[in-house]
C-alpha cells in the first residue's frame, strides 16, 4: 500500500523538517492608535486587547513591544480636533507628527510607519476632501494634501508612508514630493488593494472614523472584482510603489496569492479589526481554540503570499513562537 504522505508525518521533527510554510516574528507590523492627551490607555469594547493611547503610553507599548521581538509599528492617529480637511494631520504639531518623533527618539531602532489618510481627521469621517456636488471625495485636491501629510510625517522621521485612501494616482504623487523634498530612500507601502469591506467595523470604533454620512464604495474597491483588484495593485507597482498590499485578508485569500503571484514587489496583507475581533469574541465564549486559531489564520496568510501581516495578534502570536 502506498503511504508516503504518512511516512513523513508520524515522526514531529520530519513533520517540522518539511514544513512548508513558517512564521516568523518578523513577518508582523502592530497597529497602534495614538489619541491626543496624557494617561490615556482605553481598551475598545469591540477589540479586547487593543487600546487608544496617548503617546506616553504608547511609548511603554514600544518597550514591551520590543522585550518581544516586535520591532514594526504603524500608526493611526485620534486628534483632539477634527475638521473638513481634517487640519491636524497637516500639522507638524499633530498627533501622528508628534508620536513619530518621540517614538524615534526613545526607540531609534523601532521601525515606525504611518498610515496615510484623512478619515480619523476629518468631521466627516470620509478620506480627504469632500466633493459635496457628488457626494463623495475629490481625488486631486485630496492628492494634493496628502502629499503635505507625507512631507511632515517625512520630517518627524518617520521609517515608511502607508497610504490607505484608495485615491487614483496617489503613489506617483507621493513618489515625487518625498523625492522632490530629498526622502528619495523613504519607502512608499501602497494599501494597493483595499476593498469596501464590512470587517472595518470594529476600526472605526477604535479610530473614531465612521463616515457621518453614506460610505466609501465610491473610492474603496468593491469585493466582488477580482480583475480589478489584480490591476490596481499592479498599477501601484508601476506608479513606484514599494511594497503591496491586500486589505482585508481572511475573505481575500484568492487575491493575495494572484497578486503575489503578478507582482515582483514585497506583499502585505492587513488582518484586519473585524478578522480580529471574530477570533477574540469567539475564543472568550469557549467556541474554539483561540490560540490554535489565531496560528492557523496567520499562517494561511503567510501560505497564500504574504511576506508581511499587519496584525492586532501579532504580540500574542510573537510569544508563542519565542
Amino acid at each position: 500500500m502506498f503511504k508516503r504522505f504518512r511516512r513523513v508525518r508520524l515522526n514531529p521533527h520530519l513533520r517540522d523538517l518539511v514544513q512548508e510554510t513558517h512564521l516568523n516574528i518578523h513577518d508582523f507590523i502592530y497597529p497602534l492608535f495614538v489619541k491626543s492627551g496624557t494617561n490615556i490607555k482605553k481598551e475598545i469594547s469591540s477589540m479586547p486587547g487593543v487600546f487608544q493611547m496617548s503617546i506616553d503610553e504608547v511609548l511603554k507599548e514600544c518597550e514591551e513591544l520590543q522585550k518581544l521581538g516586535l520591532n514594526s509599528i504603524i500608526l493611526f492617529g485620534i486628534p483632539e480636533v477634527k475638521d473638513s480637511i481634517g487640519s491636524d494631520a497637516l500639522c507638524e504639531h499633530g498627533i501622528i507628527a508628534k508620536a513619530i518623533g518621540e517614538i524615534k527618539r526613545k526607540f531609534p531602532d523601532m521601525f515606525v510607519v504611518s498610515d496615510l489618510c484623512f478619515c480619523e481627521y476629518t468631521d466627516h469621517g470620509h478620506c480627504g476632501i469632500l466633493d459635496l456636488e457628488n457626494e463623495t471625495v475629490n481625488n486631486d485636491a485630496t492628492l494634493k494634501i496628502l502629499a503635505d501629510q507625507a512631507l511632515i510625517h517625512a520630517k518627524a522621521g518617520v521609517d515608511m508612508i502607508a497610504p490607505s485612501g484608495m485615491m487614483d494616482g496617489v503613489i506617483e504623487v507621493l513618489r515625487e514630493a518625498l523625492d522632490r523634498e530629498g526622502f528619495v530612500n523613504l519607502p512608499i507601502m501602497s494599501y494597493s488593494t483595499k476593498f469596501a469591506s464590512a470587517y472595518y467595523g470594529p476600526f472605526r470604533d477604535v479610530a473614531e472614523s465612521a463616515p457621518s454620512f453614506g460610505d466609501r464604495r465610491s473610492y474603496q474597491m468593491n469585493p466582488a472584482n477580482r480583475k480589478e483588484a489584480i490591476s490596481e495593485s499592479i498599477e501601484d507597482e508601476k506608479q513606484g510603489a514599494d511594497i503591496l498590499m491586500i486589505k482585508p485578508a481572511l475573505a481575500y485569500m484568492d487575491i493575495i496569492r494572484e497578486v503575489k503571484d503578478a507582482t515582483s514587489l514585497p506583499l502585505a496583507v492587513y488582518n484586519v479589526s473585524g478578522e480580529y475581533a471574530m477570533l477574540k469574541h469567539a475564543g472568550n465564549a469557549g467556541l474554539i481554540d483561540y490560540e490554535r486559531v489565531m496560528m492557523e489564520t496567520l499562517l494561511g496568510f503567510k501560505r497564500a503570499g504574504a511576506d508581511i501581516i499587519i496584525t492586532y495578534h501579532a504580540k500574542e502570536a510573537a510569544r508563542l513562537l519565542q
